[in-house]
């Protein structure tokens, strides 16, 4: 994944009942977690987590 790319996010990590699409603002290690994503969707809303909660649209 990179930064541009479009993604879905899963609804574990928005607390929304369907997985959201947005475009990856940002890329970052932490290193207590791993690979952490933060996107934004089509609205505004922005969404950051770890990158397991993160799949690519293909």
């Amino acid at each position: 994944m990179k930064t541009g790319e479009k993604v879905k996010v899963s609804p574990e990590l928005t607390g929304l009942g369907e997985w959201i699409e947005g475009l990856i603002i940002k890329i970052r290690n932490n290193p207590f977690l791993g690979i952490e994503i933060a996107i934004k969707d089509s609205v505004g809303r922005i969404f950051f987590g770890e990158e397991k909660y993160f799949k690519t649209l293909n």
